[in-house]
């Protein structure tokens, strides 16, 4: 009887985690389709096949939701972005990988941030995040600098990776993906190359 009633609490345990998991996809693929502001929750629960109710039982309202959906956003793109460090080729496929796939929402998310306080949060994070992902992925050949020229290169590369750079390359001026990329490549290997002298802090 133990046995069955810890069977039939883990069942119930993995139903609501599922539910839940199924909430946070729905509310993170409705606002790469659409501006927050036209995102309600009868739209969420639609999508994740619940109610509302059930949307709100797990999260309690809309702010909540969106801050858990923040959380999970952040585990799923940091995977995507995962490269090994000193593969130049291997850290541009990556980050086209990703824009492939999160580009345009990404430019969404980028128009509201002076509209939408938590958008705001998640773009001046991720900027953050993008240079920490240029300083791991470029390391060896930054490490090979002295410090001032190192923030130089970093600050280069992290425009050349840019998500911006990909929408000028790919929306913009519309080419492919394998043109686009080489582009990229081609600032990559000209930025290391010129290893370009330090500037004093202003």
């Amino acid at each position: 009887m133990k046995t069955k009633r810890q069977y039939v609490m883990r069942a119930r345990a993995d139903s609501t985690a599922q539910t839940r998991q199924r909430i946070l996809q729905a509310m993170f693929d409705l606002h790469e389709e659409k501006f927050s502001v036209g995102i309600a929750l009868d739209d969420v629960a639609s999508r994740a096949g619940v109610s509302v109710q059930t949307v709100l039982r797990h999260f309690g309202s809309r702010d909540n939701l969106i801050e858990a959906t923040i959380e999970f956003a952040s585990e799923l793109i940091g995977q995507e972005r995962q490269a090994p460090a000193g593969d130049l080729a291997a850290a541009v496929r990556t980050i086209f990988d990703h824009y492939e796939l999160r580009g345009d929402s990404s430019l969404m998310l980028l128009a509201q941030e002076f509209t939408e306080p938590w958008a705001r949060r998640v773009t001046d994070n991720g900027r953050k995040v993008h240079r920490e992902w240029v300083k791991e992925v470029f390391a060896p050949q930054l490490d090979q600098r002295a410090a001032a020229r190192a923030e130089v290169l970093t600050d280069l590369l992290v425009v050349a990776t840019d998500v911006y750079t990909w929408k000028l390359l790919r929306r913009d001026r519309g080419l492919s993906r394998r043109l686009a990329e080489q582009r990229v490549r081609q600032l990559v290997d000209g930025v290391l190359a010129a290893d370009p002298e330090g500037t004093p802090n202003e």
